[in-house]
């Protein structure tokens, strides 16, 4: 029977290996020890969290997951939805957990007063394409991702020093 919980403590060690799977399958290097603790602490040890965490199971197996936030839209005055990760192994893909972590997200955003849920899809991701238009989920064309990171992000914060 497959049911979506929270992240908990417990389970943490599951879900940091579901990351590191999603790693592997965007051909990215897996988080460090350092960032592993940091994703600990901002879930569950840090108050207000970072960010949130559910997981799907199946029986007592965790074979998915995802990561939510809050951002804000000034245009709406309302909170957005943010989905940062969502991630199922492959050997539990098209059972319709994928779904079911989405609606759980659309409640979770209806609860909170969200105004709109967001996330981010690699282009290469034909599978992920196909399933968020099948749910009904719109590809924002005219909007491009920028990124500031590392030593670049560090000279912008320093600049005028």
């Amino acid at each position: 029977m497959i049911h979506i919980e929270p992240l908990s403590t417990d389970r943490f060690d599951e879900f940091f290996r579901l990351i590191c799977a999603l790693a592997e399958y965007e051909q990215l290097d897996p988080p460090d020890d350092q960032a592993r603790q940091r994703l600990y602490d901002d879930a569950l040890e840090r108050q207000p969290p970072r960010y949130r965490a559910l997981l799907a199971l199946d029986g007592h197996v965790v074979c998915g997951y995802c990561i939510y936030l809050e951002t804000y839209s000034s245009f709406l005055a309302r909170p957005t939805l943010y989905v940062e990760d969502i991630f199922i192994l492959p050997a539990w893909r098209g059972k319709g957990i994928g779904r079911m972590l989405m609606r759980t997200l659309a409640q979770i955003a209806m609860q909170q007063g969200c105004g709109r849920m967001e996330w981010i899809v690699l282009d290469w991701n034909e599978p992920a394409h196909r399933f968020y238009q099948a749910i009904g989920a719109r590809q924002l064309d005219q909007w491009k991702l920028y990124r500031l990171e590392g030593k670049t992000l560090a000279r912008l914060a320093n600049a005028g020093e």
